[in-house]
């Protein structure tokens, strides 16, 4: 299965949510393959550093057409990395957003996966519609929208989906979604009004498990950890878990 997480906003815990899950399956005895599509490296940086070397990185994917299993690099207790570069910020401008590069992830993907079947894919995107991105819904077969609990955030998601009409008719096929509530505050009312403004837009698409304000959540990423590696007994960790079963449930994950 390959998940892309993507919001057309910054700082709503796409990495974060990308990491823990893919801790989740790991923890449930996958193999999941994280694969950073954000020039900001913020997930190859939760790895250890991204690497010095473009060649060594997805960039080289795009611009010297090296494979993706060239590229893997094992993630003690957690599974694999393909690792970001600065250099990917160059791509939009470099290849444009013809069919060929729009469809390139996902041709990848195929070929990695007729190697190594089986594994969950987890696709970190950046937060703004471009090659990247466009790469990851053309290559997803479930797209998962952090949404953390502000105005901001809420637009942007319906920003976001109103990007994916636009793109169906292209993709020929509706991507199935879920849409996650990330720093949910039950002492604040504006969690429980984003909450109702995102229910009464997209139902049944809104995961019932949020991600509430947490510390262990928030910390465990500078310390290169998820958050089960952090604080297994944290109420992080345990939303967490209970998103992974949730998602598990209506088949995200096989």
């Amino acid at each position: 299965m390959r998940i892309a997480v993507f919001n057309q906003k910054g700082g709503v815990g796409k990495t974060t949510t990308a990491l823990n899950l893919a801790a989740a399956v790991s923890r449930d005895g996958g193999a999941p393959l994280l694969v950073d599509l954000d020039p900001q490296c913020h997930l190859s940086g939760v790895f250890g550093a991204p690497p010095q070397d473009s060649q060594q990185s997805l960039f080289a994917f795009y611009q010297d057409l090296r494979t993706l299993d060239e590229l893997e690099l094992d993630w003690q207790g957690l599974g694999t990395l393909i690792p970001s570069h600065q250099q990917l910020i160059k791509v939009d401008s470099i290849f444009g957003k013809g069919p060929a590069i729009l469809n390139k992830l996902r041709v990848g993907f195929d070929a990695l996966e007729s190697r190594t079947p089986g594994r969950t894919l987890f696709l970190d995107c950046c937060p703004y519609v471009g090659v990247l991105s466009l790469n990851a819904l053309f290559a997803c077969d479930y797209l998962l929208v952090p949404v953390s609990t502000d105005y901001l955030s809420l637009k942007a998601a319906e920003q976001m989906t109103r990007t994916l009409e636009i793109l169906e008719p292209v993709l020929k096929r509706r991507v199935q979604r879920r849409y996650v509530l990330t720093r949910f505050d039950r002492r604040r009312r504006m969690s429980q009004d984003v909450r109702d403004r995102l229910t009464a837009l997209y139902g049944m698409e809104v995961c019932e498990t949020v991600i509430g304000e947490n510390v262990a959540v928030a910390e465990s990423p500078s310390l290169q950890r998820d958050v089960f590696a952090h604080s297994a007994a944290s109420s992080g960790a345990k939303d967490y878990l209970a998103l992974y079963e949730e998602l598990k449930e209506q088949g995200f994950f096989r």
